[in-house]
């Protein structure tokens, strides 16, 4: 999965960093790596590799901020490498844009399955069952260019965003379990992740309603999951 890849780490353990470069470099791919968030950045844009692995607290810029910036750039997958462990800092991370969350210490195996998982969910094309389209004079989704309108602007939309939005789409008018959602989105080994899916929803209704408090399109059932509402033509305003 590795071969031929670009990754870039923004770690500032030297030990860590260096040894992490050892093991992508055997694997095949292109590492280039940065001490710190600004020089992250820096590489970011120079190179954009095809997926960042990301500490939390380091000087000069932190990753937090980091993540933020490099979202606003790109949809480009993003790990978060962290000793925080807390439901917080997670939900943090999410919203910064991150695409998963991996506690230090992790072992190599565990490191290199969310890689593959992330990646994998970034090649992954909808699936055929998926209308090509979707429109209702407010909202327009293309499947095949993988693009979204919301009255007829385009809607910048990281690829787990509109993977999460392809799926329940596919579904419309059912109400999926977060579980089943955790595993066609992300994977099943992050079938304990639910606050994935509540940080997602909440994102997808940030960039796709009207009214986030008062959603038309994303509905959720407590405890149970969520679900998407086609709706019929819609005036606009």
């Amino acid at each position: 999965m590795l071969q031929n890849k670009k990754l870039l780490i923004i770690e500032d353990d030297i030990n860590l960093r260096q040894s992490l470069k050892i093991e992508f470099t055997r694997a095949g791919a292109t590492i280039y790596t940065a001490n710190d968030g600004e020089a992250g950045l820096r590489l970011f844009n120079r190179h954009q590799p095809d997926l960042v692995l990301l500490d939390i607290q380091m000087p000069v810029m932190d990753g937090w901020e980091t993540c933020t910036q490099i979202r606003s750039l790109s949809n480009a997958p993003i790990i978060i490498l962290t000793t925080m462990n807390q439901d917080f800092d997670m939900v943090r991370g999410l919203r910064s844009g991150a695409d998963d969350f991996v506690t230090k210490p992790f072992s190599r195996d565990v490191l290199l399955a969310r890689i593959d998982a992330v990646l994998r969910r970034v090649q992954t094309t909808p699936e055929p069952e998926c209308p090509q389209t979707y429109s209702d004079g407010y909202l327009q989704v293309d499947f095949a260019k993988r693009q979204v309108l919301v009255r007829s602007q385009a809607v910048k939309i990281s690829t787990t965003e509109f993977k999460l939005l392809s799926y329940l789409l596919k579904h419309a008018g059912q109400t999926l379990s977060y579980q089943a959602i955790l595993t066609n989105v992300w994977g099943w080994e992050h079938q304990d992740r639910i606050e994935y899916v509540h940080v997602y929803i909440s994102r997808l209704r940030r960039l796709l309603e009207e009214n986030p408090q008062n959603p038309h399109y994303l509905f959720g059932e407590h405890g149970v999951g969520y679900g998407f509402t086609k709706q019929t033509e819609r005036v606009l305003n």
